[in-house]
This record gives structure tokens, sequence and C-alpha cells, in this order.
């Protein structure tokens, strides 16, 4: 009698159990695309480096299409930082753990900008996921550059993918608590001052997709991030710039 009892509780409990863990890992069931699809980006990074290597010891700034589309600017807002430009756009996490090696080892950076998590959540990768690719990044760093310092830029809301947030700033706080346990990670929070006092985003800081920023939304960057990394960095730049 007692065996019966016991199947009878384990084929309720299971499936509830089960249950249980598909909610706390998250809704993302998506699966990471082919990095490859990025080989022509960094093969014209390759390209410039080639023609001009930046110097070692600067502070790499890699990720998604927000980082990308700084580029222009991000020398200047991040003066007098040296500064090397590495965003891929369109690209997640797990495109910046494979080409690590080529965008961010080869330069031998002192410091690395991150801005990824954005297209991952948008590819249905769940927080979880995201967080462990990430772990990964700062292994495969840090296993070459053991004293490297690693900044996460939050992954931003926006309007266009504002139902997504939710997802976002799941992420965003699983991160942030890996960023505190290593005092060689920082967590930077750009996602609160994009926010108006009713908690959605700014419009006017985006342009017509609503998904990318525009000038007024890198200065909102730059007034956020600029004075984290002078802070942290500034006593380690080198004398000479590439």
């Amino acid at each position: 009698m007692k065996r019966k009892i016991l199947v009878i509780m384990r084929a309720f409990f299971l499936p509830v159990m089960g249950l249980l863990i598909f909610v706390q890992t998250g809704s993302g069931q998506g699966a990471y695309p082919d990095p490859s699809r990025f080989e022509s980006s960094v093969l014209a990074f390759e390209r410039a480096d080639s023609l001009r290597m930046p110097t070692a010891g600067a502070i790499v700034c890699t990720g998604s299409s927000s980082m990308r589309k700084w580029h222009g600017k991000i020398r200047e807002d991040l003066a007098p930082l040296t500064i090397i430009p590495r965003g891929f756009g369109g690209s997640n996490m797990n495109d910046l753990l494979y080409y690590t090696d080529r965008i961010v080892l080869r330069y031998k950076p002192r410091a690395v900008v991150v801005y990824e998590g954005d297209n991952d959540i948008a590819q249905q990768i769940s927080p979880g996921m995201i967080t462990e690719t990430f772990r990964s990044f700062v292994r495969k760093v840090h296993r070459s550059l053991p004293d490297c310092r690693i900044y996460f830029i939050s992954i931003k809301p926006s309007i266009a993918r504002w139902k997504l947030w939710p997802e976002m700033e799941k992420t965003n706080r699983m991160i942030d608590a890996l960023c505190d346990k290593d005092p060689r990670l920082i967590y930077i929070d750009v996602a609160s001052g994009m926010l108006d006092e009713k908690g959605q985003p700014f419009q006017e800081i985006f342009v017509s997709d609503s998904l990318h920023m525009n000038r007024k939304g890198y200065l909102i960057w730059r007034k956020i991030i600029r004075p984290v990394l002078v802070r942290e960095e500034l006593r380690f730049e080198p004398k000479h710039t590439f």
C-alpha cells in the first residue's frame, strides 16, 4: 500500500516540479545563431589592424549595434581614455564569446567595456543562458589577462522592445549580482537614466526604428559611463596613444 501511494505521489509531483523548473528558468527557449555570420565584420577589424595596430593596454569597447553606432563619437565621449572601438552590430553574447580572441584579447587590453544582451533577449535566449555566456566570456578573458577589468553596460530599455523589458531587467539583475562577486567586474546601470518619471523609455532619445539611440541617447550614456571609467581607468592610461 505504501509503495502504491509513493508511486502516485511521484506521478503527481514530477510534472509539477517540471513546471516549476520551467518557470524559474524563464521563458527564453531560443538557440544562439551561428557566430560565423560576423566573419566579414571581424575581418574588417583585422584589415584595419594590419594598417595600424592599436597600442596594447587600452580599453576595448565591444558589443552589439548600440556599441557599433557609438564608434563615431566614443573616443571623444570617453576622452582622455584610450579606446579601441570594436562593436559589431546585431551581435549577441555568444558572438562576442566566439570572437573574443580576435576582437578583444589580441589587443591585450587593460579593460573591456561590453554591451550585449539586447539581441539575446530578442532571440529568446533566457536570462540564465545570457548570464552563463557572459561568465564564460569573463573566464576566457581572465585566463589570458587575469587583471583585466570588465565593465558590463546594462541592457537598455527601448520602445521597440518594451514588451521584452521584464526579461531584460531580470538579465541585468543576474549580471549585476555576478559582478558583485568579483572586483574586476563592474556593472554600469544606463537603463535607469533612460526612463522617465513613469518608468517609460524617453521617446526623444531614439531614432525612427525606436530601438537604436540618437545623439541624445548617447549623451545619457556618456554622462553615466564616462565618470565610472575615468575614476577607475585614468590612472592606468598609457602615456602614448595609438
